[in-house]
């Protein structure tokens, strides 16, 4: 298939010119709080059918939440993928222009925001978690999206029918992986999640929509890596198929498989707390 051309920069004006992945970023946090908020407006989803939190610390939540994911993100990246060159040349560190954000730097961030806001105004530290969790994934959407219109972080050389040539990927059709993990880490998770918070109630038991979320999307990064090309400075840490992205999930699949238990045993005691 041919790479759809599409200019990495959605707007311009005079100087300014308004990137497709700044805006995946807006479109990604504004939706997951437009929905977020919904849900508080229904008290049966909660336990003792009250919610964890008002829809003004919502509001109050979102600068929090863009700093942890933005400045998680960069350090991320700088400490996992970009360290050599960073120490090499220091100012390395703040060329955002040149790319270079960490999921997983994301979410260490994104967590430290959520447990220093909920402390800060008690409120339940696991429903805050599942809240943010149940939207995250349409940040992922929207950036895996935003990965495929830059060219970027494409896939390993395929001769399957959707295979495409990126612009910088040389003259090999490669795997689009940044859709498949558009599909996996975005929407079949936002789905799943919102079906298990929604119709199985599992808001009702702090930790259980946060452990499915990042059990879940632990198994969609190992499995996409497979199809994923490695950051050309690190490649393949072992046996020429073992990356960085699937050594930072595994971490994640335990804590996610952790919480899962620790969700399941708190809602069997009766007089449990948050």
């Amino acid at each position: 298939m041919t790479f759809p051309a599409i200019d990495p920069v959605a707007v311009s004006i005079g100087p300014l010119a308004i990137h497709w992945y700044g805006l995946a970023y807006v479109a990604g946090i504004m939706l997951g709080w437009f929905i977020a908020r919904r849900m508080l407006l229904k008290p049966g989803l909660w336990p003792n059918d009250t919610p964890p939190c008002t829809a003004a610390h919502l509001d109050d939540f979102l600068l929090w939440v863009a700093l942890g994911i933005v400045l998680g993100g960069r350090i991320g990246y700088i400490l996992f993928y970009d360290f050599a060159s960073v120490a090499a040349n220091p100012l390395r560190a703040i060329e955002i222009w040149n790319g270079g954000m960490s999921f997983h730097g994301g979410f260490l961030g994104a967590t430290l925001a959520m447990v220093f806001f909920a402390r800060r105004h008690a409120i339940p530290l696991w429903s805050l978690f599942d809240i943010v969790a149940s939207v995250a994934p349409l940040g992922l959407l929207f950036g895996r999206i935003a990965n495929f219109i830059n060219g970027e972080l494409w896939g390993r050389p395929s001769d399957v029918p959707w295979a495409m040539a990126f612009p910088t990927g040389g003259p090999f059709p490669r795997h689009p992986s940044q859709l498949y993990e558009a599909l996996l880490e975005g929407l079949v998770i936002f789905v799943v999640l919102q079906i298990v918070g929604r119709v199985f109630r599992g808001f009702r038991s702090p930790g259980l929509v946060t452990g499915c979320f990042v059990s879940l999307y632990a198994l969609a990064r190992i499995t996409v890596e497979f199809f994923r090309e490695p950051d050309p400075q690190l490649g393949y840490l072992a046996g020429g198929w073992l990356t960085m992205g699937m050594v930072l999930s595994l971490p994640m699949l335990a804590v996610g498989l952790w919480a899962l238990v620790r969700a399941r045993r708190a809602a069997a005691q009766p007089t449990g707390r948050e």
